[in-house]
């Protein structure tokens, strides 16, 4: 079987296993041969990838040649020397959920770059993201690193995983899936206003004047007024930008609201841009541990961030089978074998036959997941 792009797709091939839309439902089952029509429902649902049987229904004319997809992508090379005859597979590039994130980075860069001269290209990054977004079952937000990341790249990478992990989420609190998309979009676009911030206070190293701190604040309300203009964008979405600072105390910024004023999507993706902006390796402060970073987010639920979406977040991210290799802080490695699920950041982890019990031990904690 093979993973081949929508582009590559032709009648007459039969499906390796079911095709989905991104609500989970089948559009296309397994075995089925596919015909004409069928490629137009896979355009229409924004299917860019399908699994195909390695052998093709049906023969060529003359059936002397075996079938072979554009640019060789799949396809059956077929070699006749002696009389023997000799069939040999060439298997379809199998594209993965770091190739689809990088496509994102970039669009995402290119679109940003744009966006205060040109209107934004909201029905490529969607298409985009709903590209990305058919590898999520290979994402972890605890374990995932890009694999080629440059630091000044750090803003499109952190809108990227923000989007991601925020799509994530809106899943995990059960909202309507008609939400998830335009959350998506909340988590890639909240922090677009940076783009009208000087440069040179925005990636300061140093500590922030009082007259700078209030100008990174202006980024939110840039924000909104960039994604005013974007078509495809709901007011939920626009309104992240504005409201991912604002905590449910009263105490964030600009417009200081409270609880219910702030808009769902602002909520979670709020513990996004947290949990990203610390866990992202920056130019001047190293990548913090995740399972830290998550401990903070726990700690910033007390009148900050909305309690049950950050008890969500850190329930379903820690979820990883006893078993996992990890690395503390003290640069041992070893196994989780025991996760309390009311304290989930602090498992019990087999070292050398040794058991380290992380609630316990606070001075130790997991730096990093090793898989």
């Amino acid at each position: 079987m093979g993973l081949i792009t929508l582009s590559e797709v032709k009648p007459g091939l039969k499906l390796g296993s079911d095709v989905q839309t991104l609500r989970g439902n089948v559009l296309l089952q397994k075995g089925k041969i596919i015909l004409p029509k069928d490629m137009e429902v896979l355009r229409a649902f924004m299917i860019h990838q399908v699994d195909i049987e390695q052998d093709r229904t049906g023969t060529s004319s003359g059936g002397s040649k075996g079938a072979t997809g554009p640019g060789g992508a799949l396809g059956t090379a077929v070699a006749e020397k002696n009389g023997d005859r000799t069939s040999t597979m060439v298997s379809a590039p199998v594209i993965t959920l770091q190739d689809e994130y990088e496509k994102m980075v970039t669009l995402t860069k290119n679109a940003f770059l744009s966006s205060l001269a040109a209107e934004l290209p909201v029905y490529e990054l969607r298409t985009q993201l709903e590209a990305l977004f058919m590898h999520l079952k290979q994402y972890n937000v605890l374990t995932f690193t890009p694999r080629n990341m440059k630091e000044h790249d750090y803003v499109y990478h952190h809108a990227v995983l923000s989007a991601i992990t925020s799509y994530q989420l809106a899943q995990w609190i059960d909202l309507p899936s008609k939400d998830w998309m335009q959350v998506a979009f909340a988590g890639l676009f909240h922090d677009i206003g940076n783009n009208k911030v000087d440069p040179q206070i925005l990636h300061k190293p140093s500590s922030l004047t009082a007259e700078e701190q209030e100008e990174i604040r202006q980024h939110s309300k840039y924000g909104y007024q960039i994604l005013k203009q974007a078509k495809a964008i709901n007011e939920g979405a626009r309104l992240a930008a504005l409201q991912h600072h604002e905590k449910v105390d009263g105490s964030g910024y600009p417009l200081q609201l409270t609880g219910t004023q702030i808009h769902i999507y602002a909520k979670i993706v709020a513990i996004a841009d947290i949990f990203h902006a610390m866990t992202l390796e920056k130019v001047y402060r190293k990548a913090q541990s995740p399972y830290l970073v998550l401990e903070q987010i726990q700690s910033e639920a007390f009148g900050k961030l909305e309690p049950s979406i950050v008890n969500v977040f850190v329930q379903r991210s820690t979820q990883i089978h006893n078993g996992i290799r990890v690395k503390l802080s003290n640069s041992q490695i070893g196994e989780i074998i025991f996760s309390d699920r009311n304290h989930p950041t602090r498992p019990m982890v087999s070292v050398e036959g040794s058991i380290i019990n992380l609630m316990q031990q606070r001075q130790l904690y997991i730096q990093e997941v090793l898989g």
